[in-house]
C-alpha cells in the first residue's frame, strides 16, 4: 500500500490526474463540508497558506452576511473579524463620516474590533463617540483624500495624530486604511492597526486588505442607499404635508405651525420638539418708553434679534412623541422654561445659526438640564436648532428638535430636512400676514361703511319730514300700524298728475319746478302707483328711509347728481307704465327695474370711466370695466345690506336673489360701451314683434324668453339715461348746458391733474362747438334708441318727436356757428389775399404766380 508521501510525489507528477480525480470523487463533498461547517477564529497564521477552498468559505461567510436582514454595524462587524484573521492586524475600527452644523466630521462607529471580540462590546453607543474632523489624523486625511493609506511607521508621517491614542491608552505604530466610497461621497473609513508579528503591514496584506474590503464597501453603500432613501423620503413627505396643513390654515401663524408640525411628527424622527414663537414688535408704544427716559427703568440690555428685536418668546408649543402623545402650549413662558433655560433658543433667535449639537449635557456653553426636564421623565441628550425666517428675513420663531430616535446625534440630512420644514414655515407666514392685512382691510372697509352709512343714512328728523309719525300718530314709525302709515305716506307724497303742476305719466315731465325733497315724495309716490308696496309688504319705514338715503348718497356736483337719478328713475317708471313695457314683466321686475334706475348713478364723482382709468384711481384698480357702474352698484347692494333700508326684505330668498341679478342688468346697462353690442340684438326683437298682429304672440315672444327681456330692459335703461335728449327744448338746453359743464370740469382736471389735452367735447375753449357736437351725439348714439322704441310701442313715439325737436333746434345753433365760422374764414381768407397784393406791389411784374423769392 502506497504511503502518503509516494501518492503526494505521483499526484504532483500527475497533476492533471489529480484534477480528474479531485472534480470525480473529491470536489462536491470538500466544499460541502468546507461551506456548511461553522468557520471558526483560529490564530491568523493559519491563513497565509490557507487554500483556495477555504478562502471561499470565508467569502461565502461574507456573502451569506450581505443577505441577512441586520444593522449596518452589525454585518459590517463580522468582516473586520475576518479581515482582521485575514490580515494579522491586532485591532481594526470603522469611523462613519457625517456632517454636523456644515462641518464634515468622523466618529467612531465599531471600535477595536479583533477576531474574538464581541459585537456588543465594539459598538459605539452615541454618547461615547470619540469625534474629530477631516483635517485631523490619517483617518481623517483618508477621508478628505478618498485614497487609502498604508503607513509602516506612524511617528514618521506628520499626519498623524495621537488624539485617539491619549484616549483610550493605546499604541499605534503602524497602520492601514480604507475609504468607503459611494460613487464620489465618502461613507467612512476603516481602519487597521499595529500587524501582529511584524512592524509593519506588507504589500501582500495591503493586497488583502483591499480585496475584503470589497465588502465592507457593499455593505456601507446597502445602507447608506436604504438610508438616503429613508431621508428622501421624510423630505417629501414632509414638505408634502406641511404644504397641504399651511394652506388649510391661514387664521393666524400659531395654529398653522401647531397643524403645520403635527401633521409631520412621524417623519422628523425625533423625540421630542418644541416651537418658540417670537414678538415681532419693534417698537414699543411711547407710553412704555416713558418709565425708561425718566431712569425709572433699565434699558433692555439683553440680545435682540439681527433685525433690532428684543428677544421675547411669548409663546412655546411643546410637542412630545415619545410615549404618550402630549402638546403642551406656553403661554408668556418664564425665563427658566426647560426649553428656554439652556439658552440656545435665544442664541439661535440672537444669530440666525443652525445648532447641531451632541451629548449636550457634556457641553459648556449652553446650561442644559442633565436630568429629566419634567414630569414625563425625558431627558435631552442631542439637540438641533433653527430660526424660522419669513420672506422679510426676520425670525418669527425657533424650531428645536430633542433627541433623534436611533440615539445617535442629527446629521446633515436631518439638518436638510428640519432647515426645508422651518423655510417652508417661514414662507407660509406670508400667508397669514396676507390673510390678516385681508382682514384689516375688510375690518377697515365696515369701519367706513359704517361711517359712511351714518353719514348717507335717514336720519329721524328727515323721516319725519315726510313719514311724520309723530305729529300724525304721536309715536315712533315701528310703533305704528303698517296700514296706517301706508295711508299717511300716500297722503304726504303728491299726486302722481300733479306734482307741482308736472305729471309723473308724461314722458315731458321736467324736474325743475320741483325741490329735491319734492322729488323723494314723488319717488314714493311711483313705487305706490306700480302697486309693488302692498304687494311685497315693503315697510313704509323703510321705503322711506332708503328713498331719502338714495337722494343723500347722490353727490352735489353739476349734472350727475339726484335729480339725474329722480329722472332717470321716472322715465323707467313712464316706459313701464305710459310705454306700456310693464306687459312683459312682474311686478317683482318692474319693482325691481325703478329701483334700480333710481340707484344707476349713485355716488358719481362727476368724471368719466376713462378718467378713472388714466388718474388710476383705486375705482379703476377694482373693477377692470364698466368701472363708474360696478360702484354704483356695489353702493346699491351695500343699501340693500342694511337692514333697515332693506325695501327687499320681505321677499323669498330666490325672489331677493333674482332682484339682484335685474340690478346688475339695469345698472350694468347704462355704460354706453356696452350699448353698441345690445343694440343690435335689440333691432332684432323689434323686427320679429312688430308684424305680430297679435299682442299675446308679442309678449310671450318675450316674456317667456329671460334673454329677450333682459335685452330689452338693458335698452330701456339706455333710453332712461339719456332721456334729458327727449324733453322740451326749454328743459333740454339747460341741461345740454349742465352736462357740458360738467364735461368742461372734467377736461379742466386733466388738463392741470394729468397734464393731458382734453378732447373738444370736455374742453371748455370749445364751448361754441356744443351745438354742433349736440346733433353729432343725437345722431350717432340717441337717434337709434328712440326710433327703435318708437317702432317697437307706438306709445314711446313722443320721446323720439321730442329727440327730433331738439335735433333741430340744435341744428339751428350749428348753422348760426357755422355761419359765423364761415364769415371768420372768409374774412381771414380776404385778409391773406391783400396781404398777397401788397406783397407784390399791386401787379404780376411778370412774376410767377406760384412762386416767391424772398
Amino acid at each position: 500500500m502506497a504511503d502518503k508521501d509516494s501518492v503526494e510525489k505521483y499526484l504532483e507528477n500527475n497533476p492533471q490526474f489529480a484534477k480528474e480525480y479531485f472534480d470525480k470523487k473529491i470536489r462536491a463533498e470538500a466544499l460541502s463540508a468546507a461551506f456548511s461547517a461553522p468557520l471558526d477564529a483560529k490564530d491568523g497564521a493559519s491563513f497565509k497558506d490557507m487554500n483556495s477552498v477555504q478562502e471561499a468559505a470565508v467569502i461565502f461567510e461574507m456573502i451569506q452576511e450581505l443577505q441577512k436582514q441586520v444593522p449596518m454595524e452589525q454585518a459590517l462587524h463580522k468582516v473586520l473579524q475576518r479581515v482582521a484573521q485575514i490580515t494579522q492586524a491586532d485591532r481594526l475600527s470603522y469611523y462613519a463620516l457625517r456632517g454636523r452644523n456644515g462641518i464634515p466630521e468622523l466618529a467612531t462607529c465599531l471600535f477595536d474590533v479583533t477576531p474574538t471580540s464581541s459585537y456588543e462590546k465594539n459598538l459605539v453607543h452615541p454618547q461615547t463617540e470619540i469625534v474629530f474632523p477631516l483635517d485631523m489624523g490619517i483617518v481623517g486625511f483618508t477621508a478628505h483624500s478618498k485614497k487609502p493609506q498604508n503607513v509602516p511607521d506612524v511617528a514618521a508621517n506628520k499626519k498623524f495624530s495621537d488624539f485617539v491614542d491619549k484616549q483610550t491608552g493605546y499604541k499605534t505604530k503602524c497602520m492601514m486604511t480604507f475609504p468607503m466610497m459611494a460613487e464620489k461621497e465618502c461613507l467612512g473609513v476603516v481602519m487597521a492597526l499595529n500587524k501582529i508579528g511584524a512592524d509593519s503591514f506588507s504589500a501582500e496584506d495591503e493586497k488583502l486588505f483591499h480585496k475584503y474590503m470589497n465588502f465592507a464597501s457593499v455593505i456601507s453603500l446597502q445602507h447608506h442607499t436604504a438610508y438616503m432613501y429613508n431621508v428622501e423620503s421624510r423630505r417629501s413627505q414632509v414638505l408634502l404635508w406641511s404644504a397641504s396643513k399651511v394652506f388649510e390654515e391661514l387664521t393666524d401663524i400659531e395654529r398653522q405651525f401647531h397643524k403645520a408640525l403635527y401633521t409631520v411628527r412621524i417623519y422628523l424622527n425625533c423625540e421630542r420638539y418644541s416651537v418658540g414663537l417670537l414678538d415681532m414688535t419693534k417698537e414699543k408704544e411711547f407710553y412704555d418708553e416713558w418709565p425708561v427716559k425718566l431712569g425709572d427703568v433699565e434699558p433692555y440690555k439683553g440680545p435682540k434679534t439681527p433685525d433690532g428685536r428684543e428677544i421675547i418668546f411669548y409663546k412655546i408649543i411643546d410637542y412630545l412623541l415619545e410615549g404618550k402623545e402630549e402638546i403642551k402650549v406656553i403661554p408668556g413662558p418664564p425665563a427658566d422654561h426647560w426649553a428656554l433655560v439652556s439658552g440656545l433658543p435665544t442664541y439661535v433667535a440672537e444669530n440666525g445659526f443652525i445648532c447641531n449639537m451632541m451629548n449636550v449635557a457634556a457641553d459648556d456653553y449652553f446650561t442644559f438640564q442633565k436630568e429629566a426636564v419634567d414630569e414625563s421623565g425625558f431627558v435631552i441628550k442631542n439637540v438641533l436648532s433653527l430660526p424660522i425666517v419669513n420672506k422679510k428675513e426676520e425670525i418669527v420663531g425657533i424650531a428645536t428638535f430633542f433627541n433623534r430616535k436611533d440615539g445617535k446625534p442629527f446629521d446633515e440630512h436631518d439638518e436638510q430636512i428640519t432647515e426645508a420644514l422651518t423655510q417652508f414655515l417661514g414662507w407660509s407666514v406670508l400667508n397669514c400676514d396676507t390673510y390678516d392685512k385681508l382682514n384689516r382691510m375688510e375690518w377697515r372697509k365696515e369701519i367706513a361703511q359704517e361711517m359712511l352709512m351714518y353719514q348717507a343714512k335717514c336720519t329721524k328728523d328727515e323721516l319725519q319730514s315726510i313719514l311724520n309719525t309723530q305729529e300724525k300718530f304721536d309715536a315712533e314709525p315701528e310703533d305704528c300700524d303698517q296700514k296706517e302709515m301706508y295711508k299717511l305716506l300716500k297722503a304726504t307724497c303728491p299726486p302722481a298728475d300733479n306734482v307741482d303742476g308736472e305729471s309723473l305719466y308724461l314722458f315731458s315731465f321736467s324736474d325743475f319746478p320741483v325741490s329735491e325733497h319734492g322729488l323723494i315724495k314723488a319717488g314714493i309716490r311711483m313705487f305706490f302707483e306700480l302697486g309693488v308696496v302692498e304687494k311685497f309688504k315693503v315697510p313704509a319705514e323703510a321705503l322711506t328711509r332708503w328713498m331719502y338715503t338714495v337722494r343723500k348718497g347722490y353727490r352735489s356736483i353739476t349734472y350727475h347728481n339726484w335729480r339725474h337719478g329722480f329722472n332717470v328713475g321716472h322715465t323707467m317708471f313712464c316706459l313701464l307704465q305710459t310705454g306700456r313695457l310693464r306687459k312683459y314683466y312682474s311686478d317683482l321686475d318692474a319693482f325691481a327695474m325703478v329701483a334700480a334706475a333710481f340707484c344707476h348713478d349713485i355716488d358719481h364723482r362727476g368724471t368719466n370711466n376713462l378718467y378713472q382709468t388714466k388718474s388710476m384711481h383705486p375705482l379703476a384698480k377694482l373693477h377692470g370695466s364698466s368701472i363708474m357702474e360696478r360702484h354704483h352698484l356695489e353702493f346699491s347692494k351695500t343699501l340693500m345690506g342694511e337692514e333697515s333700508l332693506n325695501i327687499f326684505c320681505n321677499l323669498q330668498k330666490r325672489q331677493f336673489e333674482h332682484v339682484q341679478h335685474l340690478f346688475d342688468v339695469c345698472i350694468i346697462a347704462t355704460d354706453l360701451a356696452l350699448y353698441f353690442k345690445k343694440r343690435t340684438m335689440f333691432q332684432n326683437i323689434v323686427n320679429a314683434t312688430e308684424p305680430m298682429a297679435d299682442e299675446k304672440e308679442a309678449i310671450g315672444y318675450i316674456s317667456n324668453n329671460p334673454t329677450r327681456k333682459e335685452i330689452v330692459m338693458a335698452m330701456m335703461m339706455t333710453g332712461c339715461d339719456l332721456s334729458a335728449i327727449t324733453k322740451p327744448w326749454e328743459v333740454q338746453s339747460k341741461v345740454a348746458l349742465m352736462v357740458a359743464a360738467e364735461f368742461w370740469e372734467q377736461g379742466d382736471l386733466e388738463r392741470t391733474v394729468l397734464d393731458q389735452q382734453p378732447i373738444p367735447m370736455m374742453d371748455r375753449n370749445c364751448a361754441e362747438q356744443l351745438p354742433k357736437m349736440q346733433c353729432g351725439f343725437i345722431d350717432f348714439v340717441c337717434a337709434f334708441v328712440y326710433k327703435e322704441f318708437s317702432r317697437f310701442h307706438k306709445e314711446i313715439t313722443p320721446m323720439f318727436d321730442g329727440l327730433n325737436n331738439n335735433r333741430a333746434h340744435w341744428n339751428e345753433l350749428a348753422e348760426v356757428y357755422n355761419a359765423k365760422m364761415k364769415a371768420i374764414e372768409d374774412e381771414k381768407k380776404k385778409l391773406e389775399e391783400e396781404e398777397a397784393k401788397k406783397a407784390g406791389g399791386g401787379g404780376d411784374g411778370g412774376k410767377s404766380k406760384t412762386c416767391t423769392i424772398c
